[in-house]
């Protein structure tokens, strides 16, 4: 009994079976997220993947205006954030990369990302990517003095969007 170590849950295991559970544990692939340089994240994202590591960069298409044009481009939805998925043991490796700042941490160990947390992001990237704003929509103002207020869409027009916005 003097080879035998209980388990979180409890469990005795022997010393083969403790071995068996480590080289599992050592082996799943988990979900992390990346901090990384402003606007590297397409960059760090090549790199990861050149490099064979799975990741995830949620992009959305904005509009961008310049001066003589608007343009559609994709950029992410988390500004200096990606998604990589590798053993627990390869996790802080990632920082070594061009671009990424650091591991993201969550009580002193590397943040752990649920799949379904990720699925949820993929789900709402592909709901959200084929709706268009259209007038006598309902809408919600995320930034500047009048955030958090919606309104409806009363007017489109190519750089800006008239709202009425209902007063108390």
């Amino acid at each position: 009994s003097k080879n035998m170590a209980k388990t979180d849950s409890g469990l005795a295991l022997s010393s083969e079976n403790r071995q068996i559970a480590n080289i599992e544990s050592v082996s799943k692939l988990n979900w992390y997220a990346l901090y990384t340089q402003p606007r590297a994240e397409k960059r760090v994202k090549e790199k990861l993947e050149m490099n064979g590591v799975e990741c995830y960069l949620p992009l959305h298409r904005s509009p961008r205006v310049w001066s003589d044009r608007v343009k559609m481009v994709d950029i992410p939805l988390f500004n200096s954030y990606i998604f990589v998925k590798c053993k627990d043991a390869d996790i802080l490796q990632m920082n070594r990369i061009s671009g990424v700042v650091r591991t993201v941490f969550y009580d002193g160990k590397p943040a752990k990302i649920r799949q379904d947390e990720i699925d949820a992001i993929r789900l709402f990237i592909e709901e959200a990517s084929g709706k268009t704003l259209c007038k006598g929509d309902e809408v919600e103002i995320l930034t500047g003095s009048m955030k958090r207020r919606s309104g409806k869409i009363i007017k489109i027009k190519k750089k800006y969007i008239m709202l009425h916005i209902q007063q108390l």
